[in-house]
């Protein structure tokens, strides 16, 4: 699995075999690293946990790295990076990261299919750059997204389909929140989630995105695609109240941050191309003292 290591989420590594302990280690140092990604979870989870939530964060790093910053051909480097992954069910896996995931495998009992659409969803990536329909990005969601919701709620003990059915929209609502966060972004590189079937609708063409200047019919498109994801926000609010512990907060957040990026669009009259719509500090903070004392008060879930 050397070849792998072209991506940016792997560091320096070990050349040889680790021990569990040792790749659990690896994998709190790359949460350490990317902090600002994992800072609820690496806050809040139960102590006994985190080794477990640190092995599935790296798994979903690198995969993301190995889809969108690795050098050389990267549907090989992904094709790789199943390969081993496989392994945790049927062998030894050969990377540090995918060491202390085959025991949170075993731990929790998680079946390899999030873990499969993830790298999948990378090879999307590769390929896919215009979605037609908005059942189009729909289905990326499922496979970007929606996996990750699953293996929180199998390390927090949870199994059944109701509850992920909600995780579901909650994930999807999230990744569509960056989405409209970030379609200036995505445009630079290449890819436009918007699906072409709503952008034909709404009379948006895609050199407005090239030009950088939102028209009346780009922001009457991202007020529509904004109601949507927040739509789902809502769907999947009912997650909170049937989860217990510190989970409930860490699920309350994730929601009432994503809404608060679907708020900052809004402020800026749906002109995502302007500049980038963004979360302040600020903001991030009464957010987590208004969902802290809502749960404790008994008003959220």
């Amino acid at each position: 699995m050397t070849a792998v290591k072209s991506g940016k989420a792997f560091g320096a590594l070990p050349a040889g075999p680790v021990s569990s302990e040792q790749a659990y280690q690896l994998c709190l140092a790359l949460v350490r690293a990317h902090y600002e990604n994992f800072s609820v979870a690496t806050r809040f989870l139960p102590r006994e946990l985190l080794p477990h939530m640190a092995a599935v964060y790296a798994f979903c790093r690198t995969v993301d790295d190995l889809g969108d910053e690795a050098e050389g051909d990267r549907l090989a480097l992904l094709d790789g990076w199943e390969t081993d992954l496989l392994r945790c069910y049927s062998g030894v896996p050969q990377h540090p990261y995918l060491v202390a995931l085959q025991q949170t495998i075993r731990a929790f009992d998680i079946p390899r299919e999030p873990f499969l659409r993830l790298v999948q969803a990378n090879r999307m990536d590769q390929t896919t750059k215009r979605y037609p329909t908005f059942t189009d990005v729909l289905s990326y969601c499922e496979h970007s997204a929606n996996p990750v919701g699953h293996l929180v709620l199998y390390v927090f003990g949870y199994r059944d389909q109701e509850r992920q059915r909600l995780a579901d929209n909650t994930c999807t609502a999230l990744q569509l929140a960056n989405f409209w966060q970030d379609v200036r972004r995505d445009y630079a590189v290449g890819r436009i989630y918007l699906p072409r079937e709503d952008m034909a609708r709404f009379g948006c063409a895609e050199d407005e995105l090239a030009r950088g200047v939102a028209s009346l019919a780009l922001r009457e498109l991202m007020a529509f695609e904004v109601q949507r994801a927040r739509e789902l926000f809502v769907k999947g609010l009912p997650l909170v109240g049937m989860v217990a512990g510190k989970l409930k907060l860490d699920l309350a957040l994730f929601s009432r941050g994503g809404m608060s990026i679907l708020d900052a669009i809004e402020r800026q009259q749906n002109d995502v191309l302007r500049k980038r719509p963004q979360v302040t500090a600020g903001r991030k903070a009464w957010l987590f003292l208004r969902t802290y004392l809502d749960l404790r008060l008994g008003r959220l879930g």
